[in-house]
């Protein structure tokens, strides 16, 4: 399969998650991954744009959320970024059951939960530019399927 790529932008809104869970999920699909893989993608997905709502947004729906994916043979790449408040500390943030919001009952595992599934996760972030997750999978096996 030739190189592809895909970006959309929307509002820091809860129920923006799934739009881009789904967008990416099927983005992916023409290269047939296995349903593992796949509920991996959409995982990591969603933990990062829950964190760029909830966290780097702090749940305003002025924020926007972009979402970019892209494909290179078997070798795909999501990038999600946020204008918000930026991450004080990365190494901190990047700890199992840490979380700056307990107060909400949140688990502090997105980012332990992205490197599980991910072959690679890198998190830039500063106050003055907000935060970019790269999460990138090179896929197991792929039969490009074609409509």
């Amino acid at each position: 399969m030739k190189k592809n790529h895909m970006k959309i932008e929307f509002s820091s809104i809860s129920q923006n998650e799934s739009l881009a869970r789904i967008a990416v999920a099927s983005f992916i699909s023409p290269l047939n991954p296995t349903m593992d893989e796949l509920t991996d993608f959409k995982t990591v997905v969603s933990e990062a744009v829950t964190n760029s709502i909830i966290h780097g947004y702090e749940e305003s729906p002025e924020g926007k959320v972009i979402v970019e994916c892209t494909i290179d043979q078997e070798h795909i790449e999501i990038v999600i970024k946020d204008y918000g408040v930026g991450i004080e500390n990365i190494e901190e943030a990047r700890e199992p059951l840490f979380t700056s919001k307990p107060e909400w009952e949140r688990s502090g595992m997105g980012f332990t939960i992205m490197e599980n599934f991910m072959d690679k996760v890198d998190i830039k972030s500063s106050k003055e530019d907000g935060t970019t997750i790269t999460l990138a999978k090179q896929l197991t096996t792929t039969k490009v399927i074609y409509n």
